[in-house]
């Protein structure tokens, strides 16, 4: 695990020396504190920073082939590198290393560009062939590696973190006014934009191809399109038993200590009931609760955490977080570099910390609501064929006058549903991809044109995604479009960046990609009959994971962050979005800001993530427009909140 940059130039081009790949990669040091390599021609300059996981001693990078014909350097983890090395040495490849990422060299060796269909892993690498002159670079299947580039004067500049760019190559911080628009109305920006103007995502599943006669981007997989029928649910059960089981398995392999992450949700629990079965020693646990308000407490999930933890006899560790985490804001999105608006980034980073004490790995349960219909937002279509049999005039002179008078909050069990249900009404009567984006965006269209100063586009990342699904299941629709937006550029681009702030390698056994084809092929109907949700996942882990786990109320990995806006963040919220600030950053528009933040306190609309993007959005710019240090900003936040 570490982070990888690199610079490559076309013939004649200059403008890049190894010293300025080694300021790029000094920036990056946290994702790997134990070692640096690098390697340099007249064409192509490439470094990393390693944090050492597996073959401790030998694992050194950028690593050659037999005969120094390729370079590469790999920011992840090939989980399948043994199967592979066994292959490989029965076709004659000579291995130098017991390095897992060696075997990418000689799978390209053996297969050339197809070389990709045979790993299974989390990945963004760079590899250079000699020879043929031609650079790949490289991110796995569901993007759980992050991978930036840019491209400009003959020359092409990539990197773990955008910071390695603004480190030493042309790149200066701008606002892309395009991505900020995705930012505000759905929390994160789809691949390829970045709030960087000129900085690009590669997109997960993507092979970029630097050549001498020009550049290209290849896509080298995607989820299923279609289900599979005649299947019995005993059998998917088998299945994603099987699986889940062969995932967990390969990703405990290390050569240091590996530990999960403990919520008492489902997810968490199945993986970690799944590595007390093999591993010879207790696993080691970590969760986290909250404090401050007496809303914190309808977050909490410390007491089931803590039951799994017992029932499977693990080294439990717990961390309670207050509101004045505020203060890491500023460090925590110098690292993440995009402004998005899940909460999740603090309890991450502080849960993340504590389990950097005492191990190097980490296993996560991110991944589970998406491939097997977690979340309410799937519950759409079902609820839809429901309503719709309801008299029209019904719906619209009684439900929907009903439904906007409901308040919307997170800070009950009773608030959240009114808030659901006002989603869902004032989105029923619209086409699927529509009606889909209004259970995932934070800002609707309307009022975003109203924020933003600059003109709106009519069309986003999301709006192309979800234009290119044909699959007929309606569950199966909805999954992609997750895989290539929500999952990727929100909840695995802040789990690998807070994780390797803290130095920790994290794994998600849910997203093998062999398990996330067999999920794709699930009918909606088997996977989610009459509305329940995630039931064949319980149904698969009846017996592994206790019916008080399986059973239970759900609850999300964020921060009650919303009721904390409200009150001991409110200051912090204040300096802010203050008309003082909104005016002078020259975004957005402050009445539009004031009537929003006036919604939100009067319990009418729930703001809570597009408040935290704009906040985010304003500390970015103090940040990298700006250029303040982290500390700075972090300890003028921190004396707000005391004042």
């Amino acid at each position: 695990m570490c982070g990888i940059v690199g610079i490559a130039l076309t013939p004649g081009a200059t403008g890049a020396s190894l010293e300025d790949v080694r300021r790029m990669a000094a920036t990056i040091i946290h994702r790997g504190p134990d070692d640096d390599g690098f390697y340099s021609s007249d064409e192509v300059i490439m470094g990393m920073r390693r944090l050492s996981i597996i073959d401790l001693g030998g694992g050194h990078q950028p690593i050659a082939n037999e005969d120094d014909s390729l370079w590469l350097v790999c920011n992840g983890e090939i989980y399948n590198h043994r199967e592979l090395r066994t292959e490989l040495q029965h076709a004659g490849h000579v291995f130098r290393t017991h390095s897992d990422v060696e075997v990418i060299l000689h799978l390209y060796e053996e297969h050339g560009d197809a070389f990709l269909q045979k790993l299974s892993g989390m990945y963004a690498f760079a590899l250079w062939d000699v020879r043929r002159r031609r650079l790949l670079v490289v991110r796995d299947r569901l993007g759980q590696k992050p991978l930036y580039y840019h491209i400009g004067g003959g020359m092409l500049s990539f990197a773990s973190e955008v910071k390695s760019l603004l480190a030493a190559t042309s790149v200066r911080a701008q606002v892309d006014v395009q991505a900020l628009q995705e930012y505000l109305s759905l929390g994160y920006a789809v691949a390829p934009r970045t709030m960087f103007k000129g900085v690009a995502k590669l997109p997960p599943a993507t092979m970029l191809v630097w050549e001498p006669s020009g550049w290209r981007l290849d896509t080298y997989w995607q989820a299923p399109e279609a289900t599979k029928s005649g299947i019995s649910e005993a059998d998917w059960c088998a299945e994603i038993r099987a699986g889940l089981e062969r995932a967990v398995r390969e990703q405990m392999v290390s050569d240091v200590p590996v530990g999960a992450f403990l919520s008492g949700g489902i997810d968490s629990s199945a993986i970690v009931a799944l590595m007390a079965r093999h591993s010879g020693q207790p696993v080691n646990t970590y969760s986290i609760g909250y404090g401050g308000s007496g809303t914190a407490e309808y977050y909490n999930e410390l007491s089931y955490a803590s039951a799994v933890a017992r029932r499977h006899g693990t080294r439990h560790r717990e961390i309670l977080v207050a509101p004045e985490v505020s203060s890491l804001l500023p460090m925590l999105l110098w690292h993440v570099e995009e402004p998005i608006s899940d909460s999740a980034v603090m309890t991450t980073y502080l849960v993340a910390e504590l389990a950097a004490q005492s191990v190097r790995v980490i296993l996560s349960g991110v991944g589970g609501d998406e491939l097997f219909a977690g979340y309410r937002r799937y519950l759409g279509d079902t609820y839809n064929r429901r309503y719709e049999r309801i008299p029209a005039w019904l719906r619209t002179h009684v439900i929907s006058p009903l439904a906007e008078a409901l308040p919307s909050a997170r800070s009950s069990r009773v608030m959240d549903l009114a808030r659901y249900a006002k989603q869902f009404v004032r989105s029923s009567e619209l086409p699927w991809p529509e009606q889909y984006r209004r259970y995932m965006e934070v800002c609707s269209r309307q009022r975003l044109a109203a924020l933003l100063l600059a003109p709106v586009a009519g069309s986003d990342g999301f709006d192309r995604i979800a234009a290119e699904q044909t699959a007929a299941d309606p569950l199966l629709r909805l999954l992609r479009i997750d895989l290539q937006t929500q999952l990727p550029e929100d909840l695995l681009l802040l789990t690998d960046k807070v994780t390797m702030a803290a130095s920790l390698e994290c794994r998600a056994p849910f997203l093998d990609h062999q398990l996330v084809e067999l999920a794709a092929q699930i009918p909606a109907e088997i996977k989610m009959p009459a509305g329940r949700l995630k039931h064949l996942l319980k149904q698969s882990l009846s017996g592994l994971v206790s019916d008080e786990v399986l059973y239970r109320r759900k609850r999300g990995f964020g921060a009650p962050i919303g009721a904390w806006l409200k009150t001991e963040l409110a200051p912090l919220r204040g300096r802010l979005l203050s008309r003082q600030v909104i005016e002078g950053r020259g975004l957005l528009d402050w009445p539009a800001v004031a009537q929003l933040l006036q919604l939100h306190d009067e319990s009418r609309e729930d703001f809570t993530d597009l408040l935290l993007v704009l906040m985010n959005v304003e500390l970015w710019c103090r940040l990298f427009i700006d250029g303040r240090d982290p500390a700075d900003v972090g300890g003028e936040l921190a004396d707000s909140l005391a004042a």
